[in-house]
């Protein structure tokens, strides 16, 4: 199986989305790549123990893709041998009323993994400068000073949405969070495909929306933005990975992958020892349960 080498997807130059895969020949069988899945989300899921006890670092995992990018099965299989108490997801939809009450950050920032836990999100707070940029109609319904209009929301408008969504990556880091933020690149071929078995397959109905459709007319648009988001964003402490996603099984060992060998990097991720009057009173204790 050919290796997963990091330097392959992180986001560290210029990127153009015409110019990225969205497919990648791992040189293995599916059965082989499964396996390896496995193999590494059970490191993934001992390593999580190691930081759950550890209890400095928090782990925020950010997916974005299009729709029927494979974000939701990857959650499940990537993650799948965690602790239940250790890992969160988050599925941000569309702002509530509450939450448009707050500045954009809000609902992320209230989501974050506390240190000790991963904290997935499915979409993420770059929704707000992808979906809403490319429908700034939604940028009304916050109700934010000093746009009245559509036409008030310029490229300083986006200028600063930028700078405060880095500002918030980059204080978070430096408080013990590490971030992953991984683009699931989908080919629009591909992705026509899962919207047609979506439809074809009865049990899979309940996934397709005709906004579904309405969305996949302004791909263009969103390609944009979305390269746009690669370019501004990606910085060391919390960069951006373009992930092959045509085919699941290779993009879930892919992400999988390059989380493990990131966060093994980290060594000072250890298990809390027992203080040294504890320490030397083990064998006692045992024999005091042996002894019941």
């Amino acid at each position: 199986m050919k290796s997963i080498n990091i330097s392959e997807y992180k986001v560290t130059t210029k990127v153009t989305i015409e110019d990225t895969k969205t497919f990648i020949d791992l040189k293995a069988s599916k059965d082989d790549i499964e396996d390896e899945l496995e193999d590494t989300r059970e490191r993934l899921g001992e390593l999580q123990d190691t930081l759950y006890a550890h209890g400095k670092y928090a782990v925020l995992v950010c997916l974005q893709g299009m729709d029927a990018a494979g974000k939701d099965s990857l959650i499940r299989e990537v993650f799948k041998d965690f602790n239940a108490r250790g890992v969160v997801v988050h599925s941000f939809k569309v702002p509530t009323e509450l939450e448009k009450k707050h500045d954009f950050l809000w609902r992320h920032y209230i989501a974050l993994p506390a240190r000790g836990k991963f904290g997935v999100f499915n979409r993420t707070h770059y929704e707000n400068v992808l979906v809403t940029r490319v429908h700034p109609e939604y940028i009304m319904g916050e109700n934010l000073p000093h746009v009245d209009s559509v036409e008030d929301i310029d490229e300083k408008f986006w200028d600063k949405r930028f700078e405060q969504i880095n500002n918030f990556e980059k204080t978070i880091a430096e408080n013990g969070t590490i971030i992953f933020k991984f683009f699931l690149n989908l080919s629009k071929e591909e992705q026509k495909n899962r919207q047609l078995r979506r439809l074809r397959k009865t049990n899979k109905n309940w996934k397709f929306s005709a906004g579904d459709l309405d969305e996949r007319d302004l791909w263009s648009d969103y390609m944009r933005c979305y390269e746009d988001i690669l370019n501004r964003t990606s910085k060391e402490h919390a960069p951006w990975y373009v992930i092959p996603s045509d085919d699941k099984p290779s993009a879930r060992l892919t992400v999988a992958s390059i989380m493990l060998q990131e966060l093994q990097k980290y060594n000072d991720i250890k298990e809390p020892e027992l203080d040294d009057k504890t320490k030397a009173r083990i064998d006692e204790f045992i024999a005091r349960l042996e002894g019941e």
